[in-house]
């Protein structure tokens, strides 16, 4: 079982913790992580796009010319692709983008993320974090201590105060332990969370 260091809010080490090697000593499966990543991009997106192939495009129901003797080249329709206001050749049409990860593929590609985290000395583990007033500077001045630029942030529950605080602060984005993703897990490097935040954790993603 894996352990590492508590640290208070000015950075100085207060204790350890014990870690579950079921989340956190996992075996890191890149190609889980990879398309854990894939379908959480995907599912960003919309779907929406769409263009009017040449049947669908009003007008050019006959031929602009006669087939021979006009010295253009032959022409059906001047609604063809190759017309101005013609169709699209191929053209975009609504779609689901979305890709399918079963319950244990993405608890699988979780834990190898949170266990990169920790195999790269990058999980950083705190007593509390709690703040009397909404104020960036404050927060600014925990991550300083820390000696972090940016992190994804795991509070054990909402925290009006800490999340307001950190909101317009770069690189930084706050989470709950039923929210996190892969995809924020690496994009945002550095990961922070309270000692309640990674009991939370534990409790939900150990099988």
């Amino acid at each position: 079982m894996a352990s590492v260091a508590v640290k208070n809010m000015q950075g100085a080490e207060v204790g350890t913790m014990e870690l579950s090697d079921a989340v956190f000593g996992a075996k890191v499966n890149e190609h889980l992580v990879k398309l854990s990543v894939q379908a959480f991009l995907a599912g960003r997106r919309q779907g929406t796009q769409s263009a009017k192939t040449r049947s669908e495009v009003s007008g050019g129901g006959r031929k602009p010319w006669k087939q021979k003797g006009t010295g253009h080249a032959r022409q059906g329709s001047i609604r063809a692709p190759q017309w101005t206001g013609g169709g699209i050749v191929f053209a975009p049409k609504p779609r689901d983008y979305s890709i399918k990860l079963n319950k244990k593929e993405k608890r699988a590609a979780l834990c190898s993320a949170l266990t990169s985290r920790l195999q790269e000395n990058k999980l950083v583990v705190l007593d509390e974090l709690k703040l009397d007033e909404i104020k960036t500077k404050k927060f600014v001045e925990v991550m300083k201590n820390l000696n972090l630029d940016g992190a994804l942030v795991v509070l054990a529950e909402s925290d009006k105060n800490v999340v307001l605080s950190a909101r317009n602060v770069e690189g930084v984005k706050t989470a709950l332990p039923n929210t996190i993703n892969v995809y924020d897990i690496l994009k945002y490097g550095n990961l922070v969370a309270t000692k309640a935040a990674v009991e939370k954790m534990e409790e939900v993603y150990n099988g």
